[in-house]
């Protein structure tokens, strides 16, 4: 696509890497078969190629409208365009410029600014979260059913976190709303990584991986959360202390792995960032590297094929994001589960981070749809790879809906 940037931007390290990425984009609309949102709208504005007109427009100095604003809102960043795109457009990244430059030049209405800046504000700091989250809780029972069934119930505490004692050293992203909604997730991972002779450690001050706030536009703010983790995983990183930084979230696994790209032009965290970011797995690539223990340890336990069906959800942060396919469900298969098809598999959830509250009739169309694909198979549960699309999911069904990590735990312990 050629391209021809206004002097704004045109010089810009964000200039460049737009006209690039625009460059690369011929245009040829195979991703509008994949797109979430245009299968549901039918309008070419809010596929990837009619949002990269779009952001060619704004580049090239055209006004910028609340319309560009709505379809940029309305993508979800699912990034299915970028498995199915021929051409290897980074849409991701575009987006993120795209979504910064009308952020800077479009006004929003109080209420949406108002709730922008409360999500990005409340969920990235675990201590403000958990305490609302513990009150809405407490107050769970006497509120509407269309607000009781976004509140789960209260859950239970953590399984125990075994003490480090192997010469094998890994650390985890703890994350920011994981540890209050599902915090046997992490343990759950110190637990399975522990039978496989690896320690799993916490570092102290790590937390929100920056997400939240870098998707909402306050680009500045998730950067600053980025680098906070960089400092409080550095340590270990310097003295290569570990051999991997073990992210449980797809969702922050995607973000994490990134590291390197958001923070590249920064001087004092760009080589730091890259560090990092080669390190950073997701728990799937770590137990998949060990599937033959893993196999000799529930050989043990006498595990068989088929005594449970499952239903897996592969979030699209892990499918399209990070580009991991297979394998989960390869060791969930060798954990014994009977895994069911499930249609249009590539399809997002509706959670996408903060878009199931800021884009609601959208996502529950979602939900109801990957819903009845997961069902569809007649699963005994359902089981994914991240907070966000396990939370959104249990509001859709009455079926148990957990962290594979949790299903490969229990089974390894013999329960």
């Amino acid at each position: 696509m050629q391209t021809k940037l206004a002097d704004f931007i045109k010089n810009s390290p964000q200039g460049q890497e737009a006209d690039a990425i625009l460059r690369s984009c011929v245009h040829c609309g195979f991703c509008l078969a994949t797109c979430p949102t245009y299968q549901i709208l039918g309008d070419e504005l809010d596929s990837p190629r009619g949002r990269i007109y779009l952001m060619k427009q704004m580049l090239e100095g055209q006004p910028v409208t609340q319309k560009t604003q709505l379809h940029l809102d309305r993508c979800l960043t699912c990034r299915a365009c970028e498995t199915t795109c021929p051409s290897g457009v980074r849409y991701g990244a575009l987006v993120d410029i795209g979504r910064a430059m009308v952020e800077q030049q479009v006004k929003r209405d109080t209420q949406s600014e108002v709730l922008r800046f409360t999500l990005r504000k409340v969920l990235p700091n675990a201590w403000v979260f958990n305490t609302l989250f513990k009150a809405g809780q407490l107050v769970r029972p006497f509120l509407p059913q269309s607000l009781k069934r976004k509140i789960p119930p209260k859950l239970s505490s953590a399984k125990a976190w075994p003490e480090s004692r192997h010469a094998r050293k890994m650390l985890v992203l703890e994350g920011c709303v994981q540890p209050s909604l599902a915090p046997n997730i992490n343990a759950a991972t110190a637990r399975v990584l522990d039978h496989l002779g690896i320690s799993l450690m916490k570092a102290e001050n790590a937390g929100c991986c920056g997400a939240v706030a870098f998707h909402l536009n306050a680009q500045q703010d998730g950067l600053d959360y980025m680098r906070r983790n960089i400092d409080a995983w550095w340590p270990w990183v310097e003295r290569a202390e570990v051999d991997a930084i073990v992210v449980t979230a797809s969702g922050c696994g995607v973000t994490v792995k990134e590291y390197g790209h958001f923070l590249q032009h920064d001087l004092v965290y760009a080589g730091k960032a890259a560090k990092v970011s080669a390190l950073a797995k997701d728990i799937g690539e770590i137990v998949h590297a060990e599937l033959d223990k893993i196999e000799q340890l529930l050989a043990q336990q006498r595990i068989k094929a088929g005594k449970t069906k499952l239903s897996f959800h592969s979030p699209c942060t892990l499918q399209h994001g990070m580009q991991i396919r297979g394998v989960v469900e390869k060791i969930l298969h060798s954990a014994g589960f009977d895994l069911t098809a499930v249609p249009n598999a590539h399809l997002c959830c509706g959670s996408a981070g903060t878009y199931s509250i800021l884009q609601p009739e959208l996502s529950q169309q979602l939900l109801k749809n990957k819903v009845t694909a997961l069902e569809s198979g007649k699963p005994d549960q359902i089981a994914t790879a991240n907070i966000g699309c396990l939370m959104h999911l249990q509001t859709g069904t009455t079926l148990s809906v957990k962290h594979w990590i949790e299903l490969l735990d229990e089974r390894l312990s013999g329960s």
